[in-house]
């Protein structure tokens, strides 16, 4: 994609997204265009998915999903992103006549996820195609699908804002132990089937998969349509409820997803390398999310404590280049995890100590200081335990009753990827440290770090001891980055300085405000996007951070408060209520109870000859 392809792409894109915004806040109020608008939409959203999208075969090939006119000869064969636009307009058409509470929510849902596939596509075909003409009509054939979704997208917008502001339903949790069980394990199953397309739609790129950034860009469109549709109609937020009513059940069904998904289209050694990686370096957010999350911490220098780990673990590992491999030997890596942790901790409360006399920007500069020491230290080799340019190679991997991590295994007769026990590990650490954050949060030290966040003035006036408070913090945030260092160590099989830059430290912290400060889901689900996108977009070569980039600062934007915020952030920055109620509308109605209490107590008692009295 050349300067000026590129250039057309997101002027297009942006000029779509100010077009339905400002048809969208046009039909504001007027409600008697929501059914006919929302029942347009559907039927032209069908009509879309089954027109064709392109009028010639590409240079590259044929566009995905059967767009090209030339092999259109199964019209009613979906599949692909034409496949969920049908199911979109299904879907819209139900909602225009199903009295579903917050049905035009969800219409606005979809709305938004047809026009951005059917934008993305479109732009697509017409750059690689070569112009207008390849999304048009060219020597004698048309093909105006895209066109049709485009205008598909409009009117579900303007149906979902001609509807009104409709509150997001409440769903009654009080249902049968059974009937909540299944909906749970129906719900963690299609979060399995979603992470697992989210990984393998558009597959690996390159010559084999030459449209693998338009199709997983068009796909991330179908997931904001889908999700902002179930979460219209209150279900997202209905089945957040029953998982926290049945937490045991709920954890252990979530676990038994995770160590499903080697056994999905995404167990293949490619994907199971990028889910390791992702699950070291969530395990680390979860530990960073103690010190910035909980306790308020800014710390510009975390990744140091991955790395001391990381180290520590080579030096035990037994590796030849490791200057402890003849004095100590191969220790087991059981008590690898242990030594990595406490010597991360160590320095943890080292770096912690400054905390007792500095805060805000001077603490993140005395934290930036502390990891460029890391780096320049491991760079310089000092001590010789870090192998400076020659790093820390050969190490070998970790071994379980003879059978080596490294390598693939067979469950039932399924042959698995290698490195699929190294993902059993990590997604068992990952539990670990979960359990460590949740049970830290709700404690009386996991209070204390909440009140330093809020005011360490005020915290320190009722008694907190903050100094101590925030010293541990630290230790805890390290060790638990010094035991996702073991792990990356072995996986890796070679550590270097350079893989504990500043700039990994500010990935990491993007991930814990991108998830969302303080909760276990948002770490997880921060560190995944930010090693997933920037995975997904290598097509776009130059581009793709600049994309990935500009997709965090629009995040931010219209979910400041993160993707799975705490209480108190969903408070401060979205003004909402736990179960996701305005505040202001919450006050409103308490103010017109109030009033009206006040009203019953100054009419008095009715007198009994009345008949409001006798009533």
């Amino acid at each position: 994609m050349t300067h000026l392809e590129f250039a057309v792409f997101v002027l297009s894109f942006v000029a779509f997204l100010v077009l339905v915004s400002l048809a969208g806040r046009g039909a504001t109020g007027r409600t008697s265009l929501g059914r006919p608008a929302a029942i347009a939409g559907g039927v032209v959203t069908i009509v879309a998915a089954l027109l064709p999208w392109a009028t010639f075969v590409l240079n590259d090939g044929p566009y995905p999903a059967k767009s090209t006119l030339q092999f259109f000869d199964e019209p009613y064969s979906l599949g692909g992103y034409r496949a969920q636009l049908a199911l979109f307009g299904i879907a819209a058409l139900v909602l225009a006549f199903a009295p579903i509470a917050g049905r035009y929510r969800a219409i606005r849902g979809i709305g938004w996820g047809v026009g951005i596939m059917s934008m993305v596509n479109l732009l697509f075909i017409a750059i690689k195609g070569g112009g207008v003409g390849a999304i048009t009509a060219a020597e004698g054939t048309v093909a105006f699908g895209g066109f049709a979704g485009l205008l598909a997208g409009v009117l579900l917008v303007v149906a979902g804002s001609a509807g009104g502001v409709e509150p997001i339903p409440q769903w009654s949790t009080k249902v049968p132990r059974v009937v909540a069980y299944l909906v749970l394990l129906v719900s963690f199953a299609g979060l399995l089937w979603l992470v697992s397309e989210t990984l393998t739609t558009g597959g690996l790129g390159g010559p084999a998969s030459p449209y693998a950034g338009a199709e997983f860009l068009a796909y991330l469109g179908f997931l904001v349509g889908l999700l902002s549709a179930l979460q219209g109609i209150g279900l997202l937020r209905w089945i957040s409820a029953m998982s926290e009513e049945h937490r045991a059940f709920s954890i252990v069904v979530l676990l038994l997803c995770a160590l499903g998904l080697p056994f999905t289209e995404a167990g293949t050694d490619y994907w199971m390398t990028v889910a390791v990686n992702i699950g070291v370096y969530a395990a680390t957010a979860i530990g960073l999310n103690i010190v910035v999350g909980l306790a308020g911490l800014l710390d510009l220098g975390y990744v140091a404590f991955l790395g001391i780990g990381a180290f520590v673990a080579a030096q035990l590992s037994g590796a030849a280049s490791a200057k402890l491999a003849g004095p100590i030997g191969e220790v087991p890596f059981v008590i690898v995890l242990i030594i990595c942790a406490v010597v991360a901790g160590i320095f943890g409360a080292i770096v912690g100590s400054p905390t007792l006399r500095v805060r805000g920007d001077y603490l993140a500069i005395v934290t930036l200081a502390f990891g460029e020491i890391f780096r320049k230290s491991a760079q310089e080799n000092i001590g010789g335990l870090t192998g400076g340019a020659n790093a820390v190679p050969n190490i070998p991997p970790v071994s379980l009753f003879g059978q080596p991590f490294n390598e693939s295994i067979e469950v039932g007769g399924a042959k698995l990827p290698s490195g699929v026990l190294y993902y059993f590990l990590i997604v068992m650490l990952i539990s670990v440290v979960m359990l460590v954050f949740a049970n830290l949060k709700d404690s009386r030290i996991g209070r204390a770090w909440m009140a330093i966040r809020e005011d360490e003035d005020a915290a320190r006036a009722m008694g907190i001891k903050t100094g101590k408070a925030k010293i541990l913090a630290f230790l805890v945030g390290a060790m638990l980055a010094g035991l996702a260092g073991a792990v990356f160590a072995h996986k890796t099989s070679t550590v270097a300085y350079d893989s504990f830059q500043f700039l990994e430290s500010v990935t990491l912290l993007a991930a814990v405000v991108l998830g969302g400060m303080g909760t276990i889901p948002g770490a997880v689900l921060g560190a995944s996007l930010l090693f997933v996108l920037p995975e997904k977009l290598r097509e776009f070569n130059d581009y793709r951070l600049m994309m990935f980039g500009l997709a965090l600062v629009l995040i931010m934007r219209f979910r400041p408060q993160g993707l799975v915020p705490d209480r108190v952030r969903r408070a401060e920055f979205a003004g909402e209520t736990a179960t996701g109620e305005s505040i202001e509308v919450v006050q409103e109605q308490a103010v017109v109870e109030h009033e009206h209490e006040l009203a019953e107590a100054e009419a008095g008692p009715r007198p009994a000859g009345t008949a409001e009295g006798r009533a």
